[in-house]
């Protein structure tokens, strides 16, 4: 996917009705853009709690950010590893996302599970590294800024829809594992029933928030001492 997309067009806050469409392609199909900034932990949140939903068995994670400039509504929402590697305390709030499928997930996740840190949108997209969930589901603030790239006027104080998590910087990966290498197992794995061949990142190519097994999030560690081929 070529880099530094022009986009001028406002913040899409409809995809919830597209939650997930199946795909084959990973980051070459169209997916819920996974909008962030870079802001370290907004203080003194006001906190609601947020709808229950669905149990999951899902304890590891991949989320989605864009390491490069993209500009939009005048806003760069450039947001990559080294970006939150760089905050205080190497902690951010996961704000901006504005999918209900990927928000549910966000709801779903726990105190210290682990998430690979995603870059889209880019050159080579690919997982860069691993962060760790430090706060659970809150509301989204940006959902009610105006002068906010996500605000969402249909979202009302007294019910929000959107939330978002606290994730901190763990480590880098040994090495990048591109999108391309994760394809090929996985159109491997979808012929001999291995660990990828369902992978939400193919599967649920639109989601910028997606759930691992713990058989996949495994096999992907294990690719970090693995030679690319």
């Amino acid at each position: 996917m070529a880099p530094k997309k022009k986009r001028t067009t406002a913040v899409k806050t409809k995809e919830e009705s597209k939650a997930s469409e199946p795909s084959s392609d990973g980051d070459d199909a169209q997916e819920e853009p996974p909008k962030r900034r870079k802001r370290a932990e907004k203080p003194e949140e006001k906190k609601k709690t947020s709808p229950p939903s669905t149990s999951s068995t899902y304890i590891h994670w991949l989320m989605k950010s864009e390491p490069e400039r993209r500009i939009e509504n005048g806003v760069d929402v450039k947001f990559g590893i080294e970006d939150l590697k760089a905050l205080p305390n190497q902690t951010s709030c996961w704000d901006g996302v504005r999918n209900y499928q990927a928000r549910n997930f966000m709801r779903d996740m726990k105190v210290g599970q682990q998430a690979f840190f995603y870059h889209s949108n880019c050159k080579e997209p690919g997982i860069a590294g691993i962060m760790k969930i430090v706060k659970e589901a809150y509301d989204d603030h940006t959902q009610f800024d105006k002068k906010d790239v996500h605000y969402d006027p249909s979202s009302k104080p007294e019910n929000p829809k959107w939330s978002m998590v606290d994730v901190k910087f763990e480590r880098m990966t040994k090495r990048f594992i591109p999108l391309a290498e994760l394809k090929k197992y996985h159109l491997k794995h979808k012929n001999n029933g291995g660990p990828l061949r369902n992978m939400a990142l193919f599967t649920r190519a639109r989601l910028s928030v997606q759930p691992l097994t713990t058989e996949e999030f495994d096999f992907v560690m294990s690719l970090e001492d693995a030679d690319e081929t």
